[in-house]
């Protein structure tokens, strides 16, 4: 079973479609994965679900960051299987599990890999709109590598360094993610 990290970028804002309950009503406009079994990073404009489809079928964890409360659930729509069958590490809900609160991916990448994310999210939805896709796969992808990079970290040392109080202090968060094993028993 492949370990696949991914993110999605969407066409459209929360306040586009009335709010965070309108969770679903939100649409991909692209999706970045990284698959350790290809050891690539892939790239999944909206026309090419169908491809991402097959590649998450022989997934056996899917890592992202806030993936459990955004990336699965909208993606869970376009598939024909149940994406939530997959195991999954999502960095963003073990940290806040353990410290009470969360944190943006920029602030944990530079705290822990010293480089941060390359815009906001809601510049993803900019760069939809306006056709410039390039910037838009760019942007996801670098972000696909930060989670990435911070998920091989965390895995390796036990733990992350989480800036916490506005960034004035840093804690140390441990995870188990070794212990986490790929289910290969799922029926799609």
């Amino acid at each position: 079973m492949d370990k696949i990290v991914l993110d999605i970028e969407t066409k459209n804002t929360f306040a586009d479609v009335g709010g965070q309950s309108r969770l679903l009503d939100l649409e991909i406009s692209f999706v970045g994965a990284y698959s350790y079994n290809q050891n690539a990073y892939l790239s999944f404009f909206e026309d090419e679900l169908d491809k991402l489809s097959s590649l998450l079928k022989t997934a056996g964890l899917i890592i992202g960051f806030s993936s459990n409360r955004f990336d699965i659930p909208i993606l869970n729509k376009y598939m024909n299987f149940n994406l939530k069958a997959i195991e999954s590490i999502d960095i963003l809900d073990d940290i806040e599990a353990k410290l009470g609160h969360r944190v943006g991916l920029d602030w944990l990448a530079q705290t822990n890999l010293k480089v941060g994310k390359s815009a906001h999210g809601l510049e993803a939805i900019k760069f939809y709109k306006e056709g410039r896709l390039e910037d838009l796969k760019n942007y996801c992808l670098q972000d696909v590598k930060l989670t990435k990079d911070l998920y091989e970290l965390g895995l390796k040392q036990g733990h992350l360094l989480v800036p916490t109080n506005y960034g004035q202090e840093i804690a140390k968060v441990e995870f188990n993610w070794q212990e986490i094993v790929p289910s290969a028993d799922r029926l799609f």
